[in-house]
């Protein structure tokens, strides 16, 4: 076992460890199980000699009322040790799941830009699903039989010491195969799941995309990307169910050789008179029963192997640090009174560069306008504020305090967000007006519906407030979504608001509304717009144009249109497309 399997191992045993009342008896339980086992395996001599050879009455009921107690404690025993540590493993996956869970909601938009949402959902479920044989079962079934296997061996030793050995030399053999399939085994399992969060990824993007991919007529493409990933995972699945059904016939090839000798040497021993019926067939039935536990312990290994694979897995996302860390310390951010600063700000993805010497001042109650052609960096340039991601070059600061000395929290707080793509959760309209503010009365959720202009068509609604909207807002128009998020950002009255394209998705009557209600809410506020349409944005304090990464001019509508740089040329050429039957 490598290193890193050893160090997976480790941390999986060491979330049993608060278990430890429950572990002890489930142990007892299972020690119980062992020795009713051996018992049974002993009382076969005294049966098959007392009852059937030499006929004694008087052992009948003593013997007879022995077996019934034994498959009564048996049954409790098995009862207890099933129940205790299906207790305990279903405690630990439970625990890692919602650990894993709640480590994904710490890591930065970074990883989820590069790992497909399909992956995420399949180390959530399918890996951790993985992982619980392998804690509760296999580690049940793994000391369970190891005790079996203790007692049993005392049987068949006390019986008959020499015939034992023959017996004894066959286990190191059959335990070969053992860890050679295991090894295997765990190489498959984990391009298995591999492929399992492919599948996942392809389920995720052609459900979510669905009116694309019909629109596109793209059925038979996805069917066949389908198609060809579930055959790798079929091919990966029967592989792995190849070498776990062929461990368990090669120890019973091998166990077999070893009943055979003792069969054949045990039955020398009767015939000459040196051992008895009972004597031999009480070690017959241990020797048997002995290789029950042993042939299990082939199909436990190879699970063990597979959660290990899933553990790998799970751990190398929990390993896996946020790039957006707090810095010790960090102080509590005040409400913004000056003013936003970039200072000299760069930012690169990789090895490509987005943003370079960014030097902006946005004043405190002051409404910013980010204007460029796509790629320019002007949503960069606004997820940059919240930390979504980290500067890599200069800084920002709110009050001249860096963002990144004080708690994300507190400066996360301050900031509300609507952005070009609506997100809404499959929860009632007004769960998802209040969504970050849920200590708010209803009273100020209603407020902030009728200031999004979106009360009305709530209210014809068949619940109104209290209707569910479905996945991503499925049942609502694209500019309701809309006011629904601008709603509650309304309703979290954060200082600093960032309109990133917040009314590129609305028709020419709802952005009528829905601009007015942003004028609103603007006042007052220090807002950083993203606009699409420059008709919208011709009321704000000032325009910054981007191009290339860089900031290239400055100004107010007026005065830019006065210059014949980047901004009249978008300008214009919106005004032209107009002109000729698009929308600016």
């Amino acid at each position: 076992m490598n290193r890193q399997l050893l160090d997976t191992y480790k941390r999986l045993l060491r979330r049993v460890f608060p278990f430890w009342r429950r572990l002890v008896v489930a142990v007892i339980c299972m020690v119980g199980v062992a020795g009713t086992a051996a018992a049974s395996a002993y009382l076969v001599k005294p049966v098959l000699d007392d009852i059937f050879v030499n006929r004694k009455m008087e052992m009948l009921q003593p013997l007879a009322l022995a077996v019934l107690v034994l498959f009564i404690v048996k049954g409790v025993c098995s009862w207890g040790n099933t129940y205790l540590m299906s207790y305990v493993g279903q405690r630990i996956v439970a625990g890692l799941r919602e650990e894993l869970y709640n480590h994904l909601q710490d890591l930065s938009v970074a990883f989820f830009d590069r790992t497909p949402t399909g992956t995420v959902m399949s180390h959530i479920i399918n890996d951790v699903n993985q992982m619980q044989a392998a804690v509760s079962d296999s580690v049940t079934g793994l000391l369970k039989d190891c005790f079996s296997i203790i007692g049993l061996l005392c049987v068949v030793f006390y019986r008959d010491w020499q015939l034992a050995l023959i017996a004894v030399v066959v286990l190191p053999v059959a335990f070969y195969p053992l860890f050679r399939f295991g090894r295997m085994l765990r190489n498959t399992i984990t391009r298995t799941l591999q492929s399992y969060g492919n599948l996942s990824v392809i389920i995720h993007e052609t459900i979510t995309g669905h009116r694309i991919v019909k629109a596109f007529g793209m059925e038979h493409h996805e069917k066949r990307r389908f198609a060809e990933e579930n055959q790798r995972f079929f091919d990966h699945t029967m592989k792995s169910v190849s070498i776990r059904a062929l461990s368990s016939p090669l120890m019973e090839f091998l166990g077999g050789i070893g009943i055979v000798c003792i069969i054949w040497y045990g039955g020398y021993n009767v015939i000459t008179g040196a051992s008895t019926p009972g004597n031999f067939f009480s070690f017959l039935t241990a020797v048997i029963m002995l290789y029950e536990p042993v042939k299990r312990l082939t199909n436990i290994y190879n699970t063990i192997q597979q959660g290990l694979a899933a553990a790998t897995r799970v751990y190398g996302i929990l390993d896996t640090p946020s790039e957006i860390r707090e810095t010790p310390g960090a102080a509590v951010l005040k409400p913004i009174r000056k003013g936003i600063q970039y200072r000299n700000v760069g930012f690169s993805y990789g090895d490509k560069r987005i943003l370079s010497n960014i030097d902006l001042n946005v004043h405190s109650g002051e409404i910013v306008a980010i204007v460029g052609v796509s790629g320019a960096g002007k949503t960069t340039l606004v997820n940059l504020l919240p930390r979504f991601y980290d500067v890599t070059e200069g800084a920002i600061c709110i009050d001249g305090t860096d963002i990144r000395q004080v708690t994300l929290s507190s400066l996360r707080s301050q900031i509300a967000l609507v952005t070009q793509q609506p997100i809404l959760f499959n929860d009632t309209v007004c769960n998802n007006i209040a969504y970050g503010s849920f200590g708010k009365p209803r009273e100020e959720v209603v407020a902030a519906a009728r200031a999004a202009h979106a009360y009305d068509f709530i209210m014809q609604m068949p619940k109104g407030f209290d209707t569910v909207i479905g996945e991503q807002g499925v049942r609502l128009s694209g500019g309701e979504r809309q006011r629904i998020c601008i709603a509650r950002a309304i309703l979290k009255d954060a200082p600093i608001l960032i309109l990133d394209e917040a009314t590129s998705s609305l028709d020419s009557e709802s952005e009528l509304e829905v601009q007015n209600a942003l004028e609103n809410l603007m006042k007052g506020r220090t807002t950083l717009v993203i606009a699409h349409r420059l008709s919208t944005i011709q009321n704000a304090d000032r325009i910054v144009a981007l191009a290339g990464g860089s900031i290239v001019e400055t100004g107010s509508h007026a005065d830019l249109m006065r210059t014949t740089g980047e901004y009249r040329r978008l300008y214009e050429l919106q005004l032209s497309q107009f002109d000729s039957g698009s929308t600016p």
